[in-house]
C-alpha cells in the first residue's frame, strides 16, 4: 500500500502502559524516527499521538502514542478518556510492562482489550536498564496468554521479534468495496449529487475510493449527475450491471434504473466493508417499528460543519419524521463523540464511515450490541424509510 494510503486504510497499532512505561521510546525505535517527545517526566505525553508509516513487511500502519494509564493529574481523567477512544480504533494492542509495578494497570488494560476482543502483545521494556526476573516473565505470560518480548527501545534488542509479532496479528486486507457487486468488464454507472455537500472542485472520498476500486478491477466506469442519468442511460447500447449512488438519492435513481440494473450506494457499499451488514438490516427493520416517542442518535464518524441539506442533519431526520412522527427525539454527535451509555435510544443510524477503519465501526457496532440498542446505517436506513431497501443489493 503507497505512502499516501488513507488513515482509514492503515492498520492502527496503539502503545498502551504507565507513565514513563518507555511507549514514547519503543515507538520511536519502531518508527526509526522521533514520533514523540521522551522525557522522565510522568505524563509527558498528554494526548494520543499519531504517526502514519510503513513497517516491514506489514506495510500501510497508524502508530498511536498514548498517556499513561495510571495518570493522576489534574487532567488525567480526561487523558485516560481519549485514550479509551482511541482503543475503539485500535486494531492491535502493545501493552507495555515494566519489572518494578504491581501490573494492576496492565491488567486493567489488558481486561478493556479482551472485553473489546482487540489482540494484544505484551512487552517487557527498558530490558538494558533493569533485566527482568524468570518470575516477572512468567507472571506476565500468565496474563497475557503468552511469553513477553522482553525489549529495550537503547539497544534495539527485541525490537525485530516486536514486528515479526505485529506481522502475524495483522489483519488481512479488508474485502473490497464493491466485493461480488460486479466483475471486470461490467459497466458500472455512479450517480453523485454535486450539490452542497460535494466540495468545490472534488469528488468526495467515498466516491473517490469507489471509482478508482472499479478502474483497479478494470470495469466500465460512468458517472453522472442525478439531472444526467437519463441522458447517460441513453448513451449506452445496453444498461449497466450496477449503479452506485448516494443514498439521498434512492427514490429518484431507483424511478429512473432500468430494470435489469442493480442498485446500491456508496454508503452501503462501505457499511458492507467496513462494518456487518446483517446487523445493519436488522437495525433498519427495528426502526420501522418505533413509536413516535422513540429516541433515535445519528453518527457521523467525521466532524464537518453543517450544510444546507445536509444528510446527516436535515435530510435523515426529515425522512424519520415524516415516516415515524413529528415528535421523534433526535441527537446528532459527530467524530469521536460517541456516546458510552446508549441505553436511552431505541436505535444508532450511523453513517457509512468513510474516514473510519473497520476496527473503530465494529467497535460502536459492538458496543450498541452490548447494549441491545439496535443500530443501521444511514444508506440502509434512507432505502427502508423510502420503501426499496428489498429494491437495493448489499
Amino acid at each position: 500500500m503507497p505512502q499516501s494510503a488513507p488513515s482509514s486504510h492503515r492498520l492502527h497499532i496503539t502503545f498502551l502502559g504507565r507513565c514513563n512505561s518507555g511507549k514514547s521510546s519503543l515507538i520511536n525505535a519502531l518508527a526509526a524516527q522521533q514520533v514523540s517527545i521522551v522525557s522522565d517526566i510522568a505524563g509527558t505525553t498528554t494526548d494520543p499521538v499519531a504517526k502514519p508509516i510503513e513497517l516491514p513487511e506489514i506495510g500501510a500502519t497508524m502508530i498511536i502514542d498514548t498517556p499513561g494509564f495510571d495518570d493522576t493529574s489534574v487532567l488525567g481523567q480526561q487523558r485516560i478518556s481519549q485514550t479509551l477512544k482511541t482503543i475503539d480504533r485500535t486494531d492491535i494492542a502493545v501493552v507495555l510492562f515494566n519489572t518494578d509495578t504491581d501490573f494492576s494497570t496492565e491488567q486493567e488494560i489488558i481486561g478493556i482489550l479482551t472485553d473489546r476482543k482487540i489482540p494484544f502483545i505484551g512487552v517487557l521494556t527498558k530490558s538494558d536498564i533493569d533485566q527482568p526476573s524468570q518470575s516477572v516473565i512468567e507472571q506476565i505470560a500468565l496474563m497475557t496468554g503468552a511469553q513477553p518480548i522482553v525489549i529495550s527501545a537503547a539497544t534495539g534488542i527485541g525490537i525485530s521479534q516486536l514486528l515479526a509479532q505485529l506481522k502475524i496479528f495483522a489483519h488481512p486486507q479488508q474485502p473490497l468495496i464493491t466485493e461480488g457487486m460486479c466483475k471486470s468488464g461490467d459497466t458500472v454507472l455512479l450517480v453523485m449529487p454535486q450539490d452542497g455537500q460535494a466540495p468545490q472542485g472534488r469528488i468526495i472520498k467515498p466516491q473517490v475510493e469507489t471509482l478508482r476500486e472499479l478502474l483497479d478491477r478494470r470495469c466500465i466506469a460512468i458517472c453522472c449527475t442525478p439531472e444526467d442519468m437519463p441522458s447517460a442511460l441513453a448513451n449506452l447500447a445496453t444498461p449497466p450491471q450496477l449503479i452506485i449512488t448516494d443514498s439521498q438519492v434512492f427514490p429518484q435513481v431507483y424511478a429512473a434504473k432500468p430494470e435489469q440494473s442493480a442498485l446500491t450506494s456508496f454508503s452501503v457499499l462501505f457499511a458492507r466493508q467496513k462494518g456487518d451488514i446483517t446487523t445493519f438490516v436488522n437495525g433498519a427493520q427495528a426502526m420501522l417499528t418505533l413509536q413516535p416517542t422513540a429516541h433515535i442518535l445519528i453518527a457521523e464518524a467525521c466532524s464537518h460543519i453543517p450544510q444546507h441539506e445536509d444528510i446527516g442533519r436535515v435530510k435523515l431526520p426529515r425522512l424519520l419524521r415524516q415516516k415515524l412522527g413529528q415528535e421523534i427525539n433526535i441527537d446528532i454527535v459527530g467524530g469521536n463523540d460517541f456516546p458510552a451509555d446508549l441505553t436511552h435510544y431505541d436505535l444508532v443510524i450511523h453513517c457509512g464511515a468513510c474516514m473510519f477503519n473497520r476496527a473503530h465501526v465494529m467497535s460502536r457496532v459492538n458496543r450498541a450490541r452490548q447494549q441491545q440498542v439496535p443500530v443501521t446505517n444511514y444508506g440502509i436506513a434512507i432505502a427502508a424509510l423510502t420503501g426499496i431497501l428489498d429494491k437495493v443489493g448489499y
